[in-house]
């Protein structure tokens, strides 16, 4: 499916049907725009290319609370970033020896389950099925998606650092995202908890 004419509402409207083509065009548009937010507020590279990740993470799991009514898409993205930064912020001042995190430590300590033990289980539950559908991918797609959504590099660029054939860099993604997708949706509990922002 060629998206690259699909406006950013239609796009969050396929993502939240499970689309991951839908949410991929949406990471090459947008990932550069989420990442500098995150750097500005962040301040250190490697956060910053882990909070746009959880970004995504967050657009792929709650594309059905937005509304296009309220904001652009672009806005809606920007708002995301900014609230996860500073919950991010905040728990770094709260652990004055802290020089850096590890997207687990960030999203464990995510600052909206801080209060609620229920959430925070929840939470980490959650990422150790990340974790593990992750591991189960074959090496070459952890690859793509590694320099993806933590380097913030476009598919050409994925090509030309692999020195692959793009349409190769493009399938090994979308099979990495499908593999991720039908694991979670395997392992997920039956209630259905949609997120808002």
């Amino acid at each position: 499916m060629n998206l690259d004419s699909v406006d950013d509402a239609e796009l969050v409207k396929l993502t939240a049907d499970s689309h991951t083509d839908a949410l991929q065009e949406l990471f090459d548009r947008y990932n550069r725009l989420v990442y500098s937010v995150a750097i500005a507020i962040l301040g250190e590279r490697s956060v910053a290319e882990e909070a746009t990740l959880d970004v995504f993470v967050h657009v792929w799991r709650g594309a059905r609370t937005y509304r296009p009514e309220r904001a652009k898409v672009n806005t809606w993205l920007v708002a995301i970033t900014r609230y996860h930064a500073i919950d991010i912020l905040r728990w770094q001042n709260s652990r004055p020896d802290v020089k850096g995190l590890s997207l687990d430590d960030t999203l464990r300590n995510d600052g909206s389950t801080a209060h609620d033990p229920e959430a925070a289980a929840e939470l980490s539950l959650q990422q150790a099925r990340v974790r593990e559908a992750v591991a189960q991918l074959p090496p070459e797609q952890r690859q793509v998606l590694s320099l993806a959504y933590f380097k913030g590099y476009t598919h050409q660029q994925i090509s030309e650092i692999l020195r692959q054939p793009l349409g190769t860099v493009k399938t090994r993604i979308r099979l990495a995202m499908q593999k991720l997708r039908q694991t979670l949706l395997d392992e997920e509990p039956t209630s259905d908890k949609s997120e808002g922002t």
